[in-house]
């Protein structure tokens, strides 16, 4: 049975305009009538391509449904497609699916994709610029993703993305900064001060500030992750969220590097004791979690960050802390100790060890500085420089 509006166009050339033109008859969904199309193009070449994308266009289920391919739409089925066949994570299908979520408050959002000019991109695109270099990044790659896909599909006849620029972030980027080393001893010690029932998250901290975890791999930690005799943590899993939101226990870490096993301090080991006697005594606990809520089955993220800031405001006045700056602190911790970069990424279960060295490199500044100072205070105690130093009158003004 032919599918409505799947009837073969025809190409003729128009004297009176001096164009080749392309003609196809098109399902009207508002009206269920067929509709006489014509699109003008400088070459015949140029309008039998035309004609071939609209056919296999057509062969689309969401063609029929919305009489053509609109662009949010299209990169929904392509990013559902991934899912399904496991080419994605669920967490990144909700990532993804809350940017088109956005695009889709855009005039481009609903456009068909056939439509969709190299200009529109452009100044839709440049519209992204205010944000952080990393988002602008993944936004480009969605759309390059997406009108690759159509062209190599057969929709268009050619691919629009093709010369459209990645517009440079406008937008400051923000360190995440890691606790100095007196702040960092002054919550420790606040810490080892409470016990579990009145500081719920001390130990998650703790293991984050000296172990180096993500906060969600700590929360996926669980009794059978520990081995007390030889002393070691198996790191092999990270909460997550599936596609709606959900927060769900994760096949495996963040990335693959993130696999991997510990070595307890001896400094913390006492409180992991701590932790798993307090583990073994909690109800409905059958997955054994060393960080089991009492009513959730799994502990938020978001919990344990607001906790964090909340104790840190309060009492020691700091404000510009998250989980995630307790990670880079054992990070610059271990830079300061003088271990190799590439140690400390692995440690970290870092792929990527940009983040390590962007540490290594403000460290080292730090070392210069510091060290810079030493010969500014040998030539002043060697009286080879005066602090009465003589400045020219012309440098005064």
């Amino acid at each position: 049975m032919a599918v409505k509006g799947s009837s073969e166009g025809s190409v003729f050339y128009n004297k009176q305009r001096k164009c080749f033109c392309a003609q196809y008859r098109e399902y009207d969904v508002k009206t269920g009538t067929m509709k006489k199309k014509t699109k003008s193009f400088k070459t015949q070449e140029e309008a039998k391509k035309y004609i071939q994308s609209i056919m296999y266009q057509k062969e689309n289920s969401l063609f029929i449904e919305h009489n053509g391919i609109p662009l949010c739409e299209f990169m929904k089925s392509n990013l559902k497609t991934k899912l399904n066949t496991e080419q994605i994570k669920p967490t990144q299908f909700s990532r993804v699916m809350r940017t088109i979520e956005q695009i889709e408050k855009l005039p481009i959002g609903s456009k068909n994709i056939d439509k969709i000019t190299t200009e529109e991109l452009q100044s839709t695109i440049n519209y992204y610029k205010d944000l952080s270099k990393s988002s602008i990044a993944k936004i480009y790659q969605l759309y390059n993703q997406t009108f690759k896909m159509a062209f190599n599909k057969g929709y268009l006849t050619r691919n629009p993305m093709t010369n459209v620029i990645k517009p440079k972030s406008l937008k400051k980027t923000k360190k995440v900064r890691a606790l100095t080393f007196d702040e960092q001893q002054n919550f420790t010690n606040w810490l080892l001060d409470k016990n579990i029932n009145n500081c719920r998250y001390k130990n998650v901290f703790l293991i984050q500030m000296y172990m180096g975890l993500r906060v969600g791999e700590v929360l996926a930690l669980t009794l059978d992750d520990i081995d007390l005799k030889n002393r070691k943590m198996r790191v092999r899993r990270t909460l997550t969220t599936d596609e709606n939101n959900a927060i769900i226990m994760g096949e495996t870490t963040k990335t693959e590097s993130g696999k991997r096993v510990l070595s307890v301090p001896d400094y913390l080991y006492p409180h992991i004791i701590e932790q798993m006697k307090f583990a073994e005594l909690q109800e409905n606990n059958e997955e054994k979690l060393l960080f089991k809520p009492e009513r959730q089955r799994y502990t938020r993220r978001t919990n344990v960050n607001s906790e964090l800031k909340r104790i840190l405001k309060i009492n020691f006045n700091i404000e510009d802390i998250s989980t995630h700056s307790l990670r880079h602190t054992y990070c610059t911790r271990c830079i300061e100790a003088g271990i190799d970069p590439m140690v400390v990424a692995s440690l970290l279960g870092q792929s990527d060890i940009d983040m390590v060295y962007n540490v290594y490199t403000d460290i080292q500044e730090k070392f210069k500085t510091n060290e810079l100072a030493k010969i500014n205070k040998y030539y002043l105690t060697n009286n080879l420089i005066s602090n009465d130093t003589f400045i020219p009158d012309d440098m005064e003004r």
